[in-house]
């Protein structure tokens, strides 16, 4: 199979969430509150489908599943990545992701490390992003106690910054933020703090998850130390390492900007490859045949293609590669 996998998003409703993604990429969004663009995804709470070839209509879950090969054979039991693009109309909850161990136990899924690329934000944009505890005992006072102010760090951010968030992090997206994330394909998420909102649909406040986020929060925070590598690639063109092994045991992830340039690439540290583009648009070739990638196109390079090129006057993807057998 020498063809790339392109692939539909799924569109999900959150509480914080707007009608962004439509103006940003050209997306035709349901109505409603649109938080989430589930770009690639084999999650069970929203599989992406593919758009083209011999596997179109097959979803993400079922190839890996029927097509092993694709992936390089692969010895996990679920697709291990999920991509998104974010739109923080309003902040998100306070919240922290479960690690394997404690999700397996718990909720029969992988747990959730996970990493931000920064779109698009607003001016005095930020994040949560770790805490001020030094120890479990202070932690459990400060959040049963609600000391927000004291408790939450805040990690001021514009367009172009990158995070990384391991699990066991205290974090949020805030209000005014648009994100590509990629992260284990997990959907658990464990609430400190929802602002007291309550959801149009129930009538009720959302649940929080205390016992479970103080179970699952790193103590003291220590913020990783990104080792960011720029390398100028062609005539005009860059890649950005953005985070890797072994800061990050489950993916690497890269930027690509490729200006008036064709740039050929490879698999670097796993067996296939995920693209979104996030800014611009190019043409993929395969062995001299081409494909468009408009913006917000988001594809899969597949394990049976080993080198590829990408051109455009102006093209910004990111890129990621699962690093776990």
């Amino acid at each position: 199979m020498m063809e790339p996998l392109f692939l539909k998003p799924v569109f999900q409703e959150k509480i914080w969430g707007g009608q962004k993604l439509a103006q940003e990429f050209n997306y035709d969004l349901p109505e409603g509150k649109i938080g989430e663009c589930w770009a690639i995804s084999a999650h069970p709470h929203g599989p992406s489908q593919v758009e083209n070839g011999p596997y179109a209509g097959k979803y993400l879950n079922e190839l890996w599943q029927s097509q092993p090969e694709l992936f390089g054979n692969p010895q996990g039991e679920v697709f291990p990545l999920l991509t998104k693009i974010l739109d923080a109309e309003d902040s998100l909850s306070v919240q922290v992701h479960p690690d394997n161990a404690y999700a397996k136990a718990h909720e029969g899924e992988l747990g959730k490390t996970e990493c931000w690329y920064i779109i698009a934000a607003e001016p005095d944009s930020y994040l949560i992003y770790g805490h001020n505890a030094k120890n479990h005992q202070e932690m459990k006072d400060m959040i049963e106690s609600g000391d927000w102010q004291h408790f939450l760090k805040k990690l001021p951010v514009q367009a172009g910054d990158f995070v990384f968030v391991p699990s066991g992090t205290v974090h949020a997206l805030n209000k005014g933020i648009v994100a590509l994330e990629t992260q284990q394909s997990s959907d658990t998420t464990y609430r400190l703090y929802d602002y007291d909102r309550v959801d149009m649909k129930t009538g009720k406040k959302r649940a929080l998850h205390l016992q479970q986020s103080e179970d699952t929060i790193t103590v003291p925070f220590v913020a990783p130390k990104l080792k960011l590598q720029q390398q100028k690639i062609g005539a005009n063109s860059v890649i950005t390492n953005y985070v890797q092994p072994p800061i990050s045991p489950f993916f690497a992830v890269w930027g690509i900007q490729v200006h008036n340039d064709q740039i050929q690439f490879q698999h670097q540290l796993g067996a296939y490859t995920l693209y979104s583009v996030i800014a611009g648009a190019g043409v993929l070739t395969i062995a001299d045949q081409e494909y468009q990638l408009p913006l917000g196109t988001h594809f899969i390079i597949p394990a049976t293609i080993k080198d590829w090129k990408i051109s455009g006057a102006n093209i910004q993807l990111i890129a990621s590669e699962s690093t776990e057998e």
